[in-house]
């Protein structure tokens, strides 16, 4: 998949315990702001639970003309009809099984931490990869050292769109462009943020005009 059919350069990555709104009232802020790709993360979740609020976001997603992802439950994606699932970094050997069973229209994304995952998820058909942490997260201030910039790079190299993760704000973000970055994967600095419709046009703004076609 070219990095332009991804459906946008911002992938919001939800938290609904990063915020005191409700998380579809932050995600359909997001989506006010102009994101058009939303990861649905928030596994703790009871799976009735889960599917219910799955459901809603996909709804929301579907109104704004945006796409869902569903993360690490593939069988949830295939029920819900979401636009893709995001498997972890020990599900690799899950990516074909995704592609058979959600269509080759479907996003299959993989977490990735080093340029041999990143590699691995090319060679098995994977549409792109997140790679992290790039910076410093305080999302997740313990999830290993910080990869920097370079890690993009060198990821990139392989061939596959790279979605850089952690600790990527306005003020980053030009950085991991300029290693190449295809998009950015953003979780706290817009779950947490005090209006996330300005906060996610304050990052889209950062982007190249037409890089993702409507995108400014």
């Amino acid at each position: 998949m070219s990095a332009l059919s991804l459906p946008g350069p911002l992938l919001v990555v939800t938290d609904r315990l990063g915020s005191d709104r409700s998380l579809a009232d932050t995600v359909a802020a997001c989506l006010d702001g102009g994101a058009r790709w939303v990861w649905f993360r928030d596994r703790d979740l009871d799976p009735a639970e889960r599917r219910r609020l799955g459901a809603t976001l996909l709804g929301l997603t579907r109104a704004a003309d945006a796409r869902l992802t569903i993360g690490g439950d593939l069988d949830l994606a295939a029920e819900l009809g979401a636009d893709g699932v995001h498997l972890g970094g020990g599900q690799h050997d899950r990516i074909a099984a995704a592609r058979a069973r959600l269509g080759p229209a479907a996003l299959v994304g993989v977490s990735a931490h080093t340029r041999a995952e990143v590699a691995r998820a090319a060679f098995e058909g994977a549409d792109y990869a997140t790679l992290s942490p790039i910076f410093a997260s305080a999302s997740k201030p313990g999830y290993g050292p910080a990869l920097g910039p370079d890690a993009i790079r060198d990821a990139a190299a392989t061939g596959l769109p790279i979605v850089a993760l952690g600790g990527v704000s306005a003020e980053t973000l030009d950085a991991c462009l300029a290693a190449g970055a295809k998009a950015v994967a953003v979780m706290g600095g817009l779950m947490r943020a005090p209006d996330p419709a300005v906060a996610t046009r304050l990052l889209l703004g950062r982007f190249p005009v037409n890089r993702f076609g409507d995108v400014a």
